[in-house]
């Protein structure tokens, strides 16, 4: 026979043994959810994270938009972050064939906009854009607190037949910066276009995407790649003017054509005659025939030197002489306004270079330094 005290004993033992098993028994899915929590927070990306005060991030960029696609390069320093705006101070370095312009965004902490408080001079508003369209494009998909780098998919490109944005798995990609851990964020719209993110930067590594077209193949739209990341304030770069070398290639605006602009001598000196060959072929590669073009010489800031219409490349090929009168900058602009007889009518395209012509000292003085770095490396 049980007394009225064992059985109160009894049956408080029978209590705590029942609390510990549910204690045990609801640990696991305890440990585990922590576990699910975590690896879904580490999962999760969006455009500013990993941003931290006092670093920089270079990258090299071709945007379809500027500059007809040639390559530029923009450093975003993180400096400090306003507490009260929500946005970072970052200074922006941008150079582009040897030119310095520089300015301050004010990139959202949302998403790294670059706000309408930016401070910046008037002739980087078309690097800001071209932010917009490369290292920020993925805002509209990822803002925070963001998405995850194993979902499904991220949503769809806002067009006709549109595209889901998918997270495609993981790569190891390495760029100047580095070599780095990825998931492949993947769409596509006539071609595969991709874009590298690391779950610890607040943009992507890379990108290489490419413009929806519906004839030809398709040009870029945007490709950029990571050169380089630190602490502290970034190098200034200085202002120099960078001398190109024949030949120069650049593929139209739809994507069309691909110009070629090549001239001889390779250094062109202001007073002396240089002779201008172009190149006309198809997106593929193949020369096009019995062409009309035009082809524009300016200065910079649009002043016309040279306008000749209705020029003649009936095997794909055309040659024109000029003397530049002063050395500095300048733009050589080919239109193409008939192909294989056929013009183009509105959808004329065109492409332009940028060269720069010597003045006889300056062209002078460094024939004289190459000839001496040669002389020095025979003898070595």
């Amino acid at each position: 026979m049980i007394s009225c005290e064992n059985r109160e004993y009894a049956s408080l033992t029978s209590l705590l043994v029942v609390i510990v098993l549910v204690s045990m028994l609801a640990l696991p899915y305890s440990i585990s959810g922590g576990i699910a929590a975590n690896a879904q927070q580490n999962d999760m990306w969006y455009l500013g994270k990993g941003a931290k005060e006092n670093t920089y991030y270079t990258y090299k960029i071709q945007d379809h938009d500027t500059n007809q696609g040639q390559p530029f390069t923009m450093t975003v320093f993180f400096k400090d972050f306003n507490e009260t705006g929500k946005y970072w101070i970052a200074p922006v370095f941008v150079v582009d064939k040897g030119k310095v312009l520089n300015g301050t965004f004010h990139l959202s902490d949302l998403d790294l906009t670059a706000l309408g408080s930016s401070v910046i001079p008037k002739e980087m508003s078309p690097y800001r854009s071209a932010y917009a369209n490369t290292l920020q494009w993925l805002e509209s998909f990822v803002p925070r607190p963001g998405q995850s780098l194993s979902a499904v998919n991220w949503g769809k490109i806002g067009s006709i037949g549109g595209s889901p944005v998918n997270p495609g798995g993981a790569a190891k990609v390495t760029v100047p910066a580095g070599t780095y851990d990825t998931t492949v964020i993947a769409y596509h719209k006539g071609v595969d276009n991709r874009i590298w993110v690391n779950s610890n930067l607040p943009y992507p590594v890379k990108a290489e995407t490419y413009a929806d077209v519906t004839t030809g193949n398709p040009p870029i739209q945007y490709v950029y790649d990571l050169q380089a990341t630190g602490q502290g304030q970034p190098p200034a770069p200085e202002s120099q003017i960078e001398v190109p070398k024949p030949p120069l290639e650049i593929q139209t605006a739809r994507g069309t054509y691909i110009l070629q602009l090549l001239w001889d001598p390779e250094v062109i000196v202001a007073g002396q005659p240089v002779e201008f060959g172009i190149l006309f072929s198809d997106a593929a590669g193949g020369i096009v025939d019995r062409v009309r073009y035009g082809f524009k010489v300016t200065e910079p800031d649009g002043t016309v030197l040279e306008d000749l219409k209705n020029q003649r490349a009936d095997d794909g090929t055309g040659i024109q002489e000029y003397t530049f009168e002063t050395d500095g900058p300048k733009d050589v602009e080919v239109t193409v306004d008939v192909v294989g007889g056929t013009p183009m009518g509105e959808f004329v395209e065109s492409s332009k270079f940028g060269i720069v012509v010597q003045s006889p000292s300056g062209a002078a003085a460094a024939s004289s330094q190459n000839q001496t770095t040669n002389t020095t490396s025979e003898s070595a």
